[in-house]
């Protein structure tokens, strides 16, 4: 909301009903008094109404009032709608012996026609403050909002942005691991490797610059990746994968279903002798979206699963809250970890 623009049209609204109230009211009693006279004064009571709640919003904004707390502020809010009250009661009473609205001797007021017409003047005043500053507190409460929103954001950005810096160089590291076992083996594996590794970091760069990709840029980056696996392990290595057709779409964060690859070769069939398979699906119920792997191995001997483990959690938690998870168990001689998203 533009308070500028809001400022004005309040200010005049507001006193224009206030006399509009006192109008009716001199109406309803005696209606002879509404008189070209009586209207004048009105008039200047809604001038001198505006001018002087503006003058003390200039002096607020002027001296900083409007930063202090209120045990600070109060005291002086109440001194100012003094003053601002005898000012406006001061002009109400001029224009009334200027123009001889009640019909009587000049300069007939008594003190205690003061005393009332500057107590109602500051309530009204009091009144027009309480409004001003609950205007004002509101509107800085939702800036507030909006700042520690967007600080927040802000905040989730750059812990996100090093998580994702964290994953090139470890795939990085341990794909070249693998082709490093190759080259004195089997050169010509080697150099297809690395052909391979090269795709795979043009697609790692690709999607390293992304919040969230399809589902299928993922599962093509893990199929990649298991094909440079598949040189170094041949046949100790199977693969397979189930995709629920229509979730090719289906956004998650870059990185983690190649993360989870990863770590069932890492830590599962390197660790075989014989090597294992490693399974990968994708599916749906009514309420969720599972992305599984499964592979031979065992949990009792792994200590330490790596950064990538730790890196999924927290991705997924910065990213989605509670609205996504990601577990890891055993089960039956295989190991299962599991990504599992809310619709």
């Amino acid at each position: 909301m533009d308070t500028k623009k809001f400022y004005w049209p309040a200010q005049f609204l507001g006193w224009i009903a206030y006399c509009g109230l006192v109008i009716l009211s001199v109406y309803t009693n005696n209606p002879g008094r509404v008189t070209s006279t009586f209207m004048l004064n009105i008039l200047i009571v809604i001038v001198t109404g505006v001018f002087s709640t503006h003058i003390q919003r200039l002096v607020f904004v002027k001296l900083g009032w409007l930063e202090l707390r209120l045990q600070k502020l109060l005291p002086r809010l109440i001194f100012s709608s003094l003053l601002t009250a005898i000012f406006i009661s001061m002009i109400d009473m001029l224009s009334d012996v200027l123009t001889n609205i009640g019909g009587g001797e000049p300069n007939s007021f008594t003190m205690s026609d003061i005393v009332v017409n500057v107590f109602s003047a500051m309530i009204l005043v009091l009144f027009w403050n309480a409004i001003y500053f609950t205007f004002h507190f509101f509107q800085q409460s939702r800036k507030q909002e909006v700042s520690n929103l967007e600080l927040k954001a802000s905040n989730r950005e750059s812990e996100l942005k090093n998580l994702r810096s964290q994953l090139n160089p470890h795939f990085l590291f341990n794909s070249l691991n693998s082709i490093r076992a190759l080259i004195d083996i089997e050169p010509s594996k080697a150099k297809i490797s690395i052909t391979t590794l090269s795709n795979l970091l043009r697609q790692s760069l690709e999607l390293g610059k992304e919040h969230l990709v399809p589902l299928e840029r993922e599962l093509q980056l893990a199929k990649n990746y298991l094909e440079l696996e598949k040189v170094r392990f041949e046949e100790r290595l199977k693969v397979e994968w189930e995709l629920t057709p229509g979730l090719e779409t289906f956004q998650v964060p870059p990185f983690t279903l190649q993360m989870m690859v990863e770590n069932a070769i890492k830590h599962g069939i390197s660790n075989l002798k014989d090597g294992g398979e490693v399974r990968v699906s994708a599916e749906e119920d009514e309420n969720y979206v599972y992305i599984q792997v499964t592979n031979s191995g065992t949990l009792k001997k792994v200590v330490d699963l790596g950064v990538g483990i730790q890196n999924i959690k927290k991705r997924l938690l910065l990213q989605y809250g509670d609205k996504a998870e990601f577990t890891l168990r055993e089960e039956n001689t295989m190991v299962i970890s599991k990504m599992k998203f809310q619709k």
